[in-house]
Parts: C-alpha cells; sequence; structure tokens
C-alpha cells in the first residue's frame, strides 16, 4: 500500500532533456506537456538505468503503459543518469515510457529525493525512490516516498483508479 504525504511541490519551470521511448533526445517543460497533452503526470525517481530494482520498475510502468494512460496520465522516470544510458536502457529493456536525464541533479533537488543512504556499510547520497502524481491541471494530487520497486506500479495503478 502507498502511503500518501500529501506534500505539495509545484511542477519546476526549467526545461529538461527528455529520452522518448524511440530513443530521441527533446527538451521538455513538465507543466507546458501536461497543458499540452491535457493528461496528468507520473512523475518517478529512480537511483540508476539498468539496475535490478528499476529494472523491474520500468518494466512494471511499461507492462501496465496503456493501462495508466487510459487513466489520463503520462510516465517520466528521472534518474542522475546520462541521456546515453536512457537510450541504452530503453532500448535493452523496450520501455514504453520516457526518461528525463537530470546528470546536474535539478529535478531531484527541486523534490528533494536525494538522501543519505546506506550501501555495503557506507554511507553515500543517493536517489530514493520516489513518484509524484499531477492532475491534467498541474496540481500534486499524490507523493510516495520510499517506495518498493517490486510492488510500486501495481499500488499506483490502485491510486489512480480512485
Amino acid at each position: 500500500m502507498l502511503k500518501n504525504t500529501q506534500e505539495q511541490i509545484a511542477l519546476p519551470t526549467d526545461d529538461f532533456e527528455l529520452v522518448t521511448a524511440a530513443g530521441e533526445v527533446q527538451s521538455v517543460n513538465l507543466s507546458t506537456l501536461i497543458k499540452d497533452n491535457n493528461q496528468g503526470l507520473v512523475l518517478y525517481f529512480y537511483p540508476k538505468d539498468s539496475t535490478a530494482g528499476c529494472t523491474v520498475q520500468a518494466t512494471d510502468f511499461t507492462v501496465n503503459f496503456d493501462e495508466i494512460t487510459k487513466l489520463g496520465y503520462h510516465v517520466i522516470g528521472v534518474s542522475r543518469d546520462g541521456v546515453k544510458s536512457h537510450q541504452n536502457f530503453i532500448n535493452k529493456q523496450s520501455l514504453a515510457i520516457e526518461l528525463i536525464s537530470d546528470t546536474d541533479e535539478r529535478l531531484c533537488q527541486h523534490f528533494d529525493v536525494i538522501k543519505e543512504k546506506m550501501m555495503y556499510g557506507k554511507t553515500h547520497l543517493g536517489v530514493v525512490r520516489s513518484t509524484f502524481v499531477y492532475d491534467k491541471d498541474g496540481v500534486m494530487i499524490g507523493s510516495f516516498r520510499n517506495v518498493k520497486a517490486k510492488e510500486h506500479v501495481a499500488n499506483l495503478l490502485e491510486f489512480l483508479k480512485n
């Protein structure tokens, strides 16, 4: 079950490099994307392309892509990986979703998803798996932090249906 933190974070006004499902690179403004598509937005943050948990999550979003779209939402994943890494991830996993390259961490900082994490007994700063949902008016309706990769998309679908 997802815990909605009920926080409100406005979408940033900056443009970002987005890699499409076809592997093409384009500039995107999230607020404009919502307005132009007249759809809500599921913006999810994940630690790293092509790792086990991140692959599970991205492929789950792809498997459920049509259902999420029918519910009126556009899905975009965000990590600190570069454009080339995103293109390889999309191609290798046949992902239907789009990915934003946040190498300068502007989006990660805006959504406060970089936190201290423990890995192999050492502390480091890493992206905490998080998802933010906006309606077609650009208003945040859901904020979910520290989600589990394997169950996240199924739980998110239940949230979007209600």
